[in-house]
């Protein structure tokens, strides 16, 4: 399944129209969103994607655009939304040899002003409750209890790893269907939020809470010793939701084969990290896998399996980022605003961004 996601939706663009700007869209690019074009009013449609790149003077994405699409983009134009600044070089080269102010909402800074802007953590929830589905979906057992007229079938046991926004939202949608759900996360500050949930809290004695809500990476003594606990945990579950990643860099390799070979007959493995890696060792991103008997699923692009709400969730999160420094129609950015130069990739052919830049070795 591919993308499916939309970075306008209709309120939205009454939204934009109230601010003086003009909208130009590709006609039938929200088909796979299920909003026609005629859902759409006072939108100007073009007939490629190719047009509006090259007409707009600020360009809203779902995906980093492709090559073409960024040669024909205006120079000096602003681009905005989700850019995986760190998986290309070439691509912020191209972005710098246009003058292109880039804006890459993955490097959105981690303040309070900036929660209406979050398209990660929107994202982040969409994905987390798809994967519980996916999870019951194709488990052998009944999430919830049971109880019929020969007696009483007891309910599954989940585990989420990683309580971040996804793996909350994995947790929540779980405990909903009737799953017992445990859950763990190497930052102790999470395990107020699981249990909050009505999950229980696995404790390995490994803390590795790091800057900006994020888990730093463990170091080899410490990956052993949270193996050794979750190995435990993993044995017993009847599903198993991944959710650990870390920004700009491969997923963290958390579930190895050995604690596979442990798990029961029938059990199941979604591994949301599946684009960037994986967390489980054996899971082929965009596919179903054997390993003994235990399912490992791999799923990608997930928030467009619900193309619907991810859009809107989407869409409002770029508008809430963009729309302060629309005025009467004209954009007027303002460099001293802290998300304004936080979240800067590139702008007038230099890379902005610190971490970036030292990350691509630019």
């Amino acid at each position: 399944m591919g993308e499916r996601r939309l970075c306008v939706v209709p309120d939205v663009v009454r939204k934009y129209r109230e601010l003086g700007a003009q909208l130009l869209m590709q006609s039938g690019a929200g088909v796979s969103a299920h909003l026609g074009d005629d859902m759409f009013a006072d939108v100007r449609f073009a007939a490629s994607a190719g047009e509006v790149f090259a007409a707009a003077d600020v360009v809203l994405c779902v995906q980093p655009p492709r090559t073409e699409s960024i040669a024909a983009m205006k120079p000096g134009s602003v681009l905005l939304g989700l850019l995986q600044p760190w998986s290309s070089e070439e691509r912020v080269r191209l972005f710098m040899e246009r003058g292109i102010t880039a804006f890459a909402m993955e490097l959105l800074p981690r303040i309070s002003r900036a929660q209406s802007m979050d398209i990660l953590s929107s994202q982040g929830a969409v994905a987390g409750y798809e994967c519980a589905l996916i999870a019951a979906d194709h488990s052998p057992k009944f999430f919830p209890m049971l109880t019929y007229a020969a007696g009483t079938i007891r309910p599954a046991k989940v585990l989420v790893i990683g309580a971040g926004v996804a793996g909350l939202q994995a947790i929540a949608t779980a405990r909903r269907i009737g799953a017992m759900v445990e859950a763990y996360d190497v930052r102790p500050e999470t395990r107020e939020q699981v249990e909050s949930l009505g999950a229980k809290f696995i404790d390995t004695g490994v803390a590795a809470a790091g800057s900006g809500g994020y888990a730093r990476e463990l170091t080899d003594e410490e990956k052993a010793k949270q193996a050794e606990r979750l190995a435990r945990a993993v044995a017993q579950c009847d599903a198993l939701i991944t959710t650990a990643a870390l920004p700009g860099r491969p997923a963290p390799r958390i579930i190895g084969a050995d604690m596979i070979a442990r798990m029961k007959p029938g059990a199941v493995v979604v591994d949301m990290a599946a684009d960037t890696g994986g967390n489980v060792e054996g899971t082929v991103a965009g596919d179903k896998v054997w390993i003994n008997d235990v399912l490992v699923i791999g799923p990608t692009h997930i928030p467009s399996r619900m193309p619907v709400h991810a859009s809107e969730m989407l869409a409002k999160n770029l508008f809430n980022f963009i729309s302060p420094f629309i005025r009467d129609g004209a954009l007027a950015l303002d460099w001293e605003d802290e998300v304004i130069s936080g979240s800067c990739l590139t702008h007038a052919g230099e890379i902005r961004h610190p971490g970036v830049k030292q990350a691509l070795g630019l």
